[in-house]
């Protein structure tokens, strides 16, 4: 077997297990309610990760605030960490483990929600923008690999997916904000 025909089994099998993962499902129906009510009421959903995940969030931003396959409202998602000159004087002056926190502080609404997504979940900035969003009455939503790590006593829904290879946690968590962002449209812009 090739290593392309092995990289597509395990992908395979890893969606299935997924699948088929009844505390998963349900999660993510938790997940989808917790958002579905924020942005109806225009509250901001705030997404955060580091490196791939960092990438993953300004993906999920991006569909939501632009659009993912219908035409409607823009949404107010926003991407923490997105803004270079913020981030680096934050960084610079305090610290890059609350830099976002501190946008957490700026934008979180109680009532809206945080999305963090952290394949180890125990990236030390995400669980500080966990901490902030709690003090800030937000709800937590944390993407994560197997066991969910700090990230899992701080979130109000736990999508942990059950691996611990980063690329196959990420494959997931694509489908998984992909079937969210699809949800999320349909119920707001009417259909």
């Amino acid at each position: 077997m090739s290593t392309l025909d092995q990289a597509f089994a395990a992908a395979a099998q890893l969606l299935t297990r997924c699948r088929e993962d009844g505390a998963l499902l349900a999660a993510m129906e938790k997940a989808h309610a917790l958002c579905n009510v924020a942005l109806g009421q225009r509250l901001p959903v705030l997404v955060c990760g580091n490196g791939g995940s960092m990438a993953d969030a300004l993906h999920l931003a991006g569909e939501l605030t632009a659009r993912f396959r219908r035409d409607r409202q823009g949404l107010p998602v926003i991407a923490l960490g997105a803004n270079p000159a913020t981030l680096t004087a934050w960084s610079n002056d305090v610290g890059y483990a609350s830099a976002l926190a501190r946008e957490v502080e700026a934008y979180g609404r109680p009532g809206g929600v945080v999305i963090g997504l952290s394949t180890s979940g125990n990236s030390a900035n995400v669980v500080a923008a966990f901490e902030a969003a709690r003090a800030g009455g937000l709800a937590t939503v944390a993407l994560t690999g197997e066991g969910g790590g700090r990230l899992a006593s701080l979130a109000d829904v736990l999508l942990a997916v059950p691996a611990r290879d980063t690329a196959a946690i990420q494959q997931v968590h694509l489908v998984l904000y992909h079937v969210l962002c699809d949800r999320l449209e349909a119920d707001l812009a009417g259909g």
